[in-house]
């Protein structure tokens, strides 16, 4: 039982942290604001140069081309809040993908459920592997992911050789999966939007959650506190792993033919949403909203500057300045937070 005296002491660290996450939740609602805002200068400006690119039709691809990028920036938050990253993600949708479409093109009475669920293990064991180099090895994430990165993709080219499975070899019902629509909405987006949902549910609510933002905030004192840092760090890239698994289901039945090459690049797409979403890059804040409003902006300002006839060069290059511009602007807010929380201290005392 605490004594008065020690409940007292206790009051300004207590408020003090209440006021630092009241601090970091505002900040983060901030960055997301500000994604909203941009992507509806975006859609005004481009709309009234090109009154096509507002049409269902347009929205539509849209919404088609960020899903599984954004289904990766979820996965890809829960490692990077850690203080980690994952640059394999595209390896694993690639061999899940190829190997998905396999089996059902070799063996077309396979149940479509225990495809998925066998990409889902998949991806998960891929992760598994990241997890336990990062987690019980203790070797840089950075390393790590760039090693099994490779490794995998080498692992799918050895798997393919020079074979291409084709949408006319896999059956109508999964390829309906990439392309199905439920009241207008393409079913890839209501997955990813579904899967939004739990995650960002799970990070606030639950204590597994708060614990990742725990331990990217500083990993020395999360392991004070009592937290078993490397199982989380495990748990967080299993999930990124099965959800890169679930995105490799997507890619093959939205786009039906699929070889070693699957994916190629995409981290890059990934890491940038996740970045432009608001989400820390040295870890500790962030949400898996900002990232996959991240994700939605990318792929809208790709949309716009095709359909304003942008040189395609060009379009990297936006990108490219996008990305330094949300690492300048995410520096300057963990200045001007880390200052809050000063003041706030010396107030305390």
């Amino acid at each position: 039982m605490s004594s008065p005296v020690s409940s007292l002491a206790a009051a300004p660290e207590t408020a003090r942290r209440n006021g630092a996450r009241r601090l970091a939740d505002r900040v983060a609602r901030v960055r997301e604001l500000g994604i909203v805002v941009a992507l509806g200068v975006l859609f005004g400006v481009t709309g009234a140069a090109n009154p096509s690119f507002l049409s269902y039709g347009s929205i539509r691809d849209i919404l088609l081309n960020s899903a599984i990028v954004a289904l990766l920036a979820v996965g890809q938050t829960l490692v990077v809040v850690t203080r980690n990253v994952d640059l394999s993600v595209s390896s694993v949708v690639g061999l899940s993908a190829f190997g998905g479409a396999l089996v059902l093109a070799d063996h077309p009475a396979v149940p479509i459920p225990v495809v998925i669920a066998g990409c889902l293990l998949l991806g998960a064991a891929c992760g598994a592997v990241n997890g336990l180099l990062v987690g019980a090895a203790r070797v840089p994430a950075l390393v790590a992911t760039l090693g099994t990165l490779y490794a995998l993709r080498g692992v799918d080219y050895a798997w393919a050789g020079s074979r291409q499975v084709n949408a006319a070899d896999l059956p109508e019902s999964f390829l309906a999966l990439g392309t199905r629509s439920v009241l207008g909405v393409p079913l890839p987006a209501l997955v990813a939007l579904a899967v939004l949902l739990a995650v960002g549910w799970m990070l606030r609510n639950l204590r597994s959650g708060r614990e990742l933002y725990a331990i990217g905030s500083s990993p020395e004192a999360a392991v004070l506190a009592g937290i078993r840092v490397r199982r989380r760090v495990l748990a967080a890239f299993v999930a990124n792993g099965a959800l890169a698994g679930l995105a490799g289901v997507l890619w093959a039945a939205r786009f039906g033919t699929v070889d070693a090459t699957v994916a190629t690049g995409k981290e890059l797409d990934v890491i940038a949403a996740v970045v432009v979403g608001g989400v820390a890059i040295f870890g500790g804040s962030g949400t898996v909203y900002g990232a996959a409003l991240g994700a939605v902006l990318l792929a809208s300002i790709t949309s716009a500057l095709a359909v304003l006839r942008v040189d395609a060069l060009a379009q990297t290059a936006i990108n490219g300045a996008l990305l330094l511009a949300a690492i300048v602007l995410d520096r300057l807010l963990a200045l001007r937070v880390a200052a809050a929380l000063r003041r706030g201290r010396f107030r305390a005392r």
